[in-house]
């Protein structure tokens, strides 16, 4: 009986060791065979994608902020932007769409295609379609423009056309500046042989 009984206290105290670390053998496997990952996956896609970054710089989705001289908030997106080779301080971008908002509450968004951003003479030159909308009630469109960064003015030296509060409009050009006479006013002008088809307003 005393043998039978030393053999069974022996036999629980080995159990009690050996259970717990076959547990845990068991765990470490399983956590080990969790913890494997093929990198061959995605390594590849990493390396493509940094060598062309490294190629061709560009930031994704740039915002460009500030205020100008003259009290207008200006705001510059794009869907992307490049530096140009050999200057720092310009950028070339796709998508573009500038926000301007003057003292006066009038707002004016312009949308093109693409544009070059010099930083250094502070202007931003747009084209490859260019839709001009402002607070006012215009909706004009022309091949280029030219924004200046530092100071409210947007200028088209191309044909525009469009539409008006009061009709059809065709220009040689137009601009968007704060009077110099009056601070705090803005004028849009229309230059370079203006039409308008008037479009009366409906009773």
């Amino acid at each position: 009986m005393n043998q039978h009984s030393n053999f069974h206290s022996t036999a629980v105290a080995w159990l009690k060791v050996g259970l717990p670390l076959l547990a845990l053998g068991i765990l470490s496997t399983l956590f080990l065979v969790a913890r494997t990952v093929d990198p061959s996956d995605a390594i590849p896609f990493a390396e493509v994608d940094i060598e062309d970054r490294i190629r061709e710089p560009r930031l994704t989705q740039p915002t460009w902020a500030g205020v100008t001289d003259d009290g207008a908030a200006l705001t510059i997106a794009a869907d992307e932007a490049r530096p140009q080779q050999g200057d720092s301080a310009g950028a070339s971008a796709s998508a573009l769409v500038l926000d301007l908002q003057t003292p006066d509450g009038g707002s004016t968004r312009l949308v093109a295609g693409r544009g070059v951003l010099d930083a250094a003479n502070g202007m931003l030159t747009v084209d490859g379609g260019v839709l001009i909308t402002t607070s006012t009630g215009y909706e004009m469109t022309t091949d280029a423009m030219t924004a200046a960064l530092d100071r409210t003015s947007l200028i088209s030296e191309t044909a525009v056309t469009g539409m008006a509060p009061a009709g059809q409009l065709t220009a040689g050009g137009m601009e968007i500046s704060q009077q110099k006479d009056s601070p705090g006013q803005y004028l849009l002008v229309f230059k370079n042989g203006v039409r308008l088809l008037y479009k009366p307003l409906d009773p």
